[in-house]
């Protein structure tokens, strides 16, 4: 575990390194200038910069002042991003269509720190991910009692818009971002030299790539499936039954200390489960010793695989009832037979996914 910190503080240090001097040359710089093809800059408005140099790694269209490079850069390309005076803080992946037309991959500090990554997609990918393997083992992932977790998270990582779930051999890739696309191939054989894995599975973020400019029916023809569309899995010693057709990855891997943490205030307690999915919460509550449970779901088959989740740990069927209804016309029935809960789970999805969306559930909660 001190090493875990150790790497934790290490790498929330990189934006707080000494600045080279006036004097010097730039590292990212010298190596775009090196590029038989040279390298596009996106140079940030006035009073923009601190922001990404702190670590946000999102540049937003909005803090741009102007591009310098002919032709313009292509979506997926790298570029450098300067300050007002054109002096590089980063380098990133550009975005031609997304709100978001950088996504940062490595600052100018780190660059000058270790350049062995610098404007050098594949080294970097290859780089981070096997910081996220040494960050999970020293976490004890994977382990005899739980194979599924999640290996690559996004921001969390340092490479953002790209998530990787591992149920046992398989991997599974959620790409949210157009950079991941482009760059499957690469990602592909960074995920395929770790030696557990034997299958990767793809699942495109469609609504989220149409943002970023993809086209929904090339993502489908991109993505042939030849994994297996059902898995099992073990968590925390409970096994799972997951569906890879189902919601984000099959899974959600991310919930994992939550779900432990319900089954040791479970004992003896009458648990609700809303937008229960296949059950995870439950089956905690009810290996904590529940003395009841009702999990509620608009999916029939999340609720199919909640159920057999539950046989597939011996648990007591009838201590456990998964009900088919909408979350909020459920409640509003409990509120009117004063039904009450010692604990409630509530893990809803996206109430407002898009702009969009957030606009119309500002308007009709004001109804």
């Amino acid at each position: 575990m001190l090493q875990v910190q150790a790497r934790l503080i290490k790498s929330l240090s990189y934006s707080h390194l000494p600045l080279p001097t006036a004097s010097s040359t730039s590292t990212l710089q010298r190596i775009a200038s090196s590029q038989p093809k040279g390298v596009a800059k996106v140079v940030l408005k006035k009073g923009k910069t601190q922001l990404f140099k702190d670590g946000s790694p999102m540049v937003y269209s909005g803090a741009v002042d102007r591009i310098i490079g002919r032709p313009p850069p292509k979506t997926g390309d790298i570029v450098l991003v300067a300050d007002g005076t054109e002096k590089p803080i980063g380098w990133g992946l550009y975005n031609s269509v997304s709100m978001f037309c950088v996504r940062l991959m490595q600052l100018e500090e780190e660059a000058t720190r270790d350049p062995s990554c610098a404007l050098d997609l594949e080294k970097l990918l290859e780089t981070r991910i096997n910081a996220a393997i040494e960050l999970r083992r020293g976490l004890g992932l994977p382990s005899a009692t739980t194979n599924a977790y999640r290996l690559v998270n996004s921001e969390g990582d340092r490479l953002s818009g790209l998530i990787v779930d591992v149920f046992g051999d398989l991997a599974v890739v959620a790409s949210s971002a157009a950079w991941v696309e482009k760059y499957k191939s690469q990602i592909e054989a960074c995920i395929s030299s770790i030696d557990e894995i034997n299958h990767i599975h793809w699942r495109p973020s469609v609504e989220i790539l149409k943002e970023e400019g993809m086209d929904a029916s090339d993502l489908k023809e991109l993505h042939p499936s030849t994994c297996p569309q059902r898995t099992k899995v073990t968590e925390n010693g409970i096994s799972y039954a997951i569906s890879l057709e189902g919601q984000k990855t099959g899974f959600y891997a991310d919930q994992r200390e939550n779900r432990m943490f319900l089954s040791t205030i479970s004992q003896g307690q009458k648990v609700l489960d809303i937008c229960c999915y296949s059950g995870g919460f439950s089956l905690n509550a009810a290996k904590g010793g529940a003395m009841s449970i009702t999990g509620v779901d608009t999916s029939l088959p999340a609720l199919e695989l909640a159920r057999e989740n539950i046989a597939l740990n011996n648990l007591d069927p009838g201590k456990t009832s998964f009900l088919r209804e909408d979350s909020n016309e459920f409640m509003k029935g409990a509120l009117s037979r004063n039904e009450s809960w010692d604990i409630v789970i509530l893990d809803p999805p996206k109430l407002a996914p898009s702009r969009k969306v957030l606009n119309l559930y500002l308007l009709f909660s004001k109804i």
